[in-house]
């Protein structure tokens, strides 16, 4: 059976490193501390103090001042797992924790979540082919020697990257290592551990080359794992759940997540806001509890995008290279919006069943819409919308027509924006349509607001707020004041809707009325 030994960085708040201590410990497992030593001292003599008698607490023998983006917080973590390993011969896992962390699942849970898989949990990408990275400086993070601190003396930091630029002091990486960058919060099994440090033992050029890169925590022991143990016993994921804003910050947890965190995919999460005394109880005392079955949803990472991003709109600071190859002035471009798919798919079918215009579906969001085939650029869908206006173009040559109708959801309105900023004349045809219980919840689960377990009173928490958010969708449309806007709606009357179609595609009433007649156009 699985027993955990805990790497517990720590640097503030020395009762809560107490507390979390021996709630660790309470249940047979291990814990080693670090704390800063740029705290306080008398913090840190409490909690020894403290501790004392807990047979299943340690320290780190040596203490680091320890400052982010350094090497310091590897060696702090290093000199906590050689004690880890060498004080707790039981320990079959050591796993990292910061004092902001805390249990989602009794520890009951977690060693048989440990025991299920015999591998090591850790976040490790290939630095240089991965997108792990979204800003600042990357490869110079490696090739260049970083003496300073980012934060505390960025002039000397940028100063000394600028000298080793103009002076070509670039350095080679590590003989035989590739790189790999993840996140710092892990769990490995004690074989890997000793592997590691009796690796960094026998080349110290490791410990040399990674002591003067940027941000080390995310690099070091990412590598290193990499490097011994093979990729069908490493699951590249922590253990651990954090997740970051748009602005790069940590999101933090307070009194009313509880229910969210306990339904993730984790066995930990960071970070808990300390004042959250009413969350760090209720999670403290479900490690020590028994007998308790989880329901993972795991929507969490999904619900704060959406939270977050609501009224948020996007805009395009550059042109792209494919601007030039879109459609003519002599183009038509005839947008069917709508948020319920089914009913633009039955009316794009009925324009092609009796018109002669070609039509397709949610070319932007189906890998399946109707398209013929035009090569790579329409393999995925991500490729369809970073070449949209290219895309548009080979499929109006494909089809040999200066018109063309496709599908968008509301949703997609700087794409909306974009073709109606194009050359080619734009027409747009609303579907305004009602949305019932039965469809909000359904598009909760189709966009992954809500799983399976997710609690009823959770969904209908959220109800009104996705109902909003659909109805400023239709609004935001609105606004935007299209020249050639029209709508349909299944309680307009038939003339209405006739009249908004054949505005929209330049057909006769006869044939307008017709395709406004489509069986069940309507219908959900």
């Amino acid at each position: 059976m699985a027993r955990i030994a805990f790497i517990l960085l720590t640097h503030k708040d020395p009762q809560g490193v107490v507390d979390q201590a021996r709630r660790l410990t309470a249940t047979g497992d291990y814990v080693v501390i670090h704390y800063d030593r740029s705290a306080p001292a008398q913090d840190y003599r409490m909690i020894r103090d403290a501790l004392a008698s807990e047979p299943g607490v340690a320290f780190a023998p040596r203490r680091y001042r320890c400052g982010w983006g350094e090497w310091s917080l590897v060696a702090a973590t290093l000199s906590a797992l050689r004690e880890a390993e060498r004080r707790f011969p039981q320990a079959t896992h050591f796993y990292m924790l910061s004092g902001d962390c805390m249990p989602v699942k009794s520890a009951e849970y977690a060693r048989d979540f440990l025991d299920r898989d015999d591998c090591d949990y850790i976040e490790s990408f290939d630095f240089f082919d991965s997108d792990w990275i979204k800003t600042g400086i990357k490869g110079e993070r490696l090739i260049y020697r970083h003496w300073f601190n980012e934060r505390r003396n960025k002039r000397l930091f940028y100063g000394s990257l600028k000298a080793q630029r103009w002076l070509r002091l670039a350095r080679g990486l590590p003989k035989g290592i590739q790189v790999m960058i993840g996140s710092q919060w892990w769990c490995l099994r004690r074989h890997t551990v000793e592997a590691v440090l009796a690796l960094i033992g026998g080349r110290p050029d490791l410990v040399r080359f990674f002591r003067t890169t940027w941000i080390p925590d995310e690099t070091f022991f990412q590598t290193l794992v990499a490097h011994l143990v093979p990729k069908t016993e490493i699951r590249r994921r922590s253990p651990t759940c954090l997740m970051f804003t748009d602005y790069g910050m940590p999101v933090t947890f307070y009194n009313d997540h509880y229910d969210l965190l306990v339904r993730q995919d984790y066995l930990f999460a960071r970070k808990i806001r300390a004042e959250a005394q009413d969350l760090r109880a209720k999670l403290g005392a479900l490690w020590q509890a028994e007998g308790v079955s989880f329901a993972v949803t795991n929507e969490a990472p999904r619900l704060f995008r959406f939270l977050t991003g609501r009224g948020r709109v996007g805009r395009r600071f550059a042109p792209r290279f494919w601007e030039d190859q879109g459609a003519s002035r002599n183009h038509v471009i005839c947008l069917v919006v709508a948020k319920k798919w089914h009913v633009a798919k039955r009316l794009t079918a009925a324009i092609r069943a009796r018109t002669g215009i070609p039509a397709v579906d949610y070319i932007f969001n189906e890998r399946d819409a109707g398209l013929p085939d035009l090569g790579g650029i329409a393999s995925t869908v991500a490729k369809r919308e970073r070449h949209r206006r290219a895309l548009l173009r080979l499929l109006l040559d494909d089809f040999g027509s200066r018109q063309l109708v496709l599908c968008l959801d509301p949703s997609a309105l700087a794409l909306i924006a974009d073709f109606a900023s194009d050359k080619a004349e734009t027409r747009i045809l609303f579907v305004d349509s009602a949305f019932d219980e039965g469809y909000l919840r359904g598009h909760m689960r189709r966009t992954g607001l809500a799983g399976e377990g997710t609690p009823d009173a959770v969904i209908r928490h959220l109800l009104p707020v996705v109902e909003s958010d659909l109805s400023h969708e239709a609004e935001r449309l609105h606004d935007m004041d299209f020249a050639r806007f029209s709508t349909i709606a299944a309680g307009a009357p038939e003339e209405a809707n006739a009249d908004a179609i054949a505005r929209f595609l330049d057909v006769s009433n006869d044939l307008a009325h017709d395709l406004a007649r489509t069986p069940h156009l309507f219908t959900d």
